[in-house]
């Protein structure tokens, strides 16, 4: 079967049998959701090395997957917890990054100043949320991610995904209206 049609349980088993190929094609298809993931979680200036982190991770625990999620599942949980690490780390020493951005947009000042603004409110907003709603919401919205995908990947259940959403909107949205 050519790599391009593999499963990712059938890369899987060829990266147990020690096919580095099938390594790189698993991180090939799921890095950028990963990246998008951890982006939206606030991961920042340290987003590359964690996703590389994330998947160094999943490859050295690859015996503990068992199938009972996906594999993009599976690798979002391990960078969860590879932010929240770093997070922590963070704690204990004051930083600061400035924010850099070019954006060269055809809006007027008015637009692009407006829109600047929502998405500031929209990303403390995020930001802002406990973490397991912050999670969820970023799985949901951002993956696309069915809420029993949710559950498996955070150690919850669909229902309590569904909870931890709906109220993850709605603070967004009292955010965005004042």
């Amino acid at each position: 079967m050519p790599e391009t049609q593999s499963s990712d349980q059938d890369l899987i088993e060829r990266w147990r049998r020690g096919d580095e190929a099938a390594a790189a094609e698993l991180v090939r298809r799921h890095a950028r959701a990963v990246a998008q993931f951890l982006a939206g979680a606030g991961a920042g200036g340290d987003l590359e090395d964690l996703v590389q982190e994330a998947f160094f991770r999943a490859f050295r625990r690859i015996d503990t997957f068992r199938g009972g999620a996906s594999f993009r599942t599976w690798v979002m949980a391990i960078a969860s917890n590879a932010l929240k690490d770093l997070r922590r780390r963070e704690r204990r020493r004051i930083r600061l990054d400035p924010l850099d951005r070019d954006a060269a947009h055809h809006n007027t000042p008015y637009e692009d100043a407006r829109a600047s603004e929502l998405q500031s409110r929209f990303e403390q907003g995020v930001s802002r949320l406990p973490p397991m709603q912050r999670d969820v919401f970023l799985l949901r919205a951002q993956q696309g991610l069915s809420y029993e995908e949710i559950a498996a990947a955070l150690g919850t259940t669909p229902g309590a995904a569904r909870v931890h959403y709906h109220h993850a909107v709605q603070r967004l949205k009292k955010l965005l209206e004042e």
